[in-house]
């Protein structure tokens, strides 16, 4: 029996009861969870676990980090195959934005071009999909009374922190997850003119804070002092600035030494998928969605593309030093900071780049910069073979869309960890659309949140069949 045809009753339940499945979108992006601070993580903890309960997991239990817990849900519908349910709880910060509504309202909002979205942190990235998905599984229960597949959920909270507990606690729940299948991380996979973007990978990140103080080498050492003294005392500033300067040239190429040596180029089969791809890719559309008026390089077509899948990367997130409000103060600092992140590609190992970050500013006169690297993982990918990247397509099929075949997402997401742990395969997607993510006014269009449980729902049942 077509399986759209199998499960056409519970796509029905969601059009019919949709402003109630509306309701749980706007619960979890009201309820703050920022890891950054802290705020508003304990109650989102609360809110995750009674939400499991509901849906008839037989085990719910919070494993506790030196961080922020990863809630881990079982249930066991007794059938042959079981999927593990990977989601992250906490959002971005929000200080230093602007936005045309409250950041966690839930607010409904007309937008131009899309109709009826919810504006909010973390709708787009990442609560909305998970409340699509967990809206799908309790549609699915309540039409058929239990689910094609039995699921494991592995929900943490430090996903924009670089998971940095969550290797440890895979490996202690390794008994747990032996019974599982394959990893799903739900997504809204459609660009904003409707076009399915589906990525079989995401590349590494290594996270590093750079701290420049004052001490035994001419630099003020407790606080700013006044700016005239520049002339005869060390500035940390300045200091940092030039080490940053140093790590890239003017081409941009990154400094370090021996960064590029490991990077893998095209895999077998990746010539065939770029083809695919560039019959659909469109630039315009990307540059318009990020307020963006042209790409690096002057590149296009099928090399900008291959630059996105198969460069690593070295960008400064942010620097902060002395004084940056309105108006004038003449101020020699006496610490200056850094946040960087690099971006890993086939073949690269974090432990490797790493040491050549520390090598490379011992070597280049920069010994007063503390480097640390607060947390890393490696690059990942799939194959469009895998059964859940079947399932997942023909979900898309069964709702009358084809998709454009992404080799990675130049962003990253801790997908290595599970196959390095525990051995499992991914997939990772889903109908729907969301952008802004990190950005004021990050939105997700309703219609999308609807496809977006569709897809689920019909990919759970693929998935149970292959």
């Amino acid at each position: 029996m077509n399986n759209v045809l199998l499960m056409e009753d519970v796509l029905r339940y969601i059009d019919e009861n949709w402003d109630q499945h509306l309701k749980r979108y706007q619960k979890y992006v009201s309820q703050p969870s920022i890891s950054g601070d802290g705020t508003g993580m304990e109650e989102m903890v609360e809110l995750l676990e009674a939400d499991l309960k509901d849906l008839g997991c037989q085990r719910v239990f919070s494993k506790e980090t030196d961080g922020f817990p990863v809630i881990f849900g079982h249930l066991d519908e007794g059938k042959e195959k079981t999927l593990l349910l990977y989601g992250m709880y906490d959002v971005q910060p929000v200080v230093g934005e602007h936005w045309m509504v409250e950041p966690f309202s839930g607010s409904v909002v007309d937008l131009p071009d899309f109709g009826d979205s919810i504006v909010s942190r973390g709708i787009a990235n990442q609560k909305g999909p998970l409340a699509g998905f967990m809206n799908a599984v309790a549609a699915i229960k309540k039409v058929k009374g239990s689910l094609p597949v039995n699921l494991m959920f592995c929900l943490e909270g430090e996903e924009e922190l670089g998971s940095v507990n969550l290797p440890k606690v895979l490996h202690e729940l390794k008994e747990e997850f032996s019974k599982c299948d394959a990893v799903f991380f739900p997504h809204f996979s459609q660009d904003a003119d409707g076009k399915i973007e589906l990525f079989m990978g995401t590349k590494g990140i290594i996270h590093i804070e750079l701290n420049v103080r004052g001490g035994d080498w001419g630099a003020p050492v407790s606080r700013g002092i006044h700016g005239s003294n520049a002339v005869w005392m060390e500035n940390p500033a300045w200091h940092l600035v030039h080490a940053l300067a140093s790590l890239k040239d003017r081409d941009e190429k990154v400094l370090l030494e021996g960064f590029y040596d490991d990077v893998a180029g095209p895999w077998p089969g990746d010539e065939a998928t770029l083809d695919k791809l560039m019959e659909t890719f469109d630039e315009k559309s990307i540059l318009k969605q990020d307020d963006v008026k042209k790409f690096k390089f002057s590149l296009t077509g099928k090399e900008l593309v291959k630059r996105y899948f198969y460069s690593p990367e070295l960008n400064i997130n942010g620097i902060v030093s002395g004084h940056h409000g309105e108006g004038t103060k003449t101020l020699l600092p006496h610490e200056a900071k850094a946040k960087l992140d690099i971006r890993l590609v086939p073949n690269m190992s974090p432990e490797k780049v790493m040491e050549s970050v520390k090598n490379h500013f011992l070597k280049h006169g920069f010994e007063h910069i503390e480097v640390e690297m607060v947390n890393a993982y490696n690059w990942a990918r799939t194959s469009a073979d895998e059964p859940a990247m079947k399932a997942l397509t023909q979900s898309f099929k069964d709702l009358g869309f084809d998709y454009e075949p992404w080799i990675s997402l130049a962003g990253s997401a801790p997908f290595s960890l599970f196959q390095s742990q525990l051995g499992l395969p991914f997939a990772f997607g889903g109908l729907g659309h969301g952008a802004r993510q990190h950005s004021p006014n990050e939105y997700a269009t309703v219609e999308g949140m609807r496809n977006l449980e569709k897809s689920c729902v019909l990919f759970l049942e693929h998935y149970s069949k292959y």
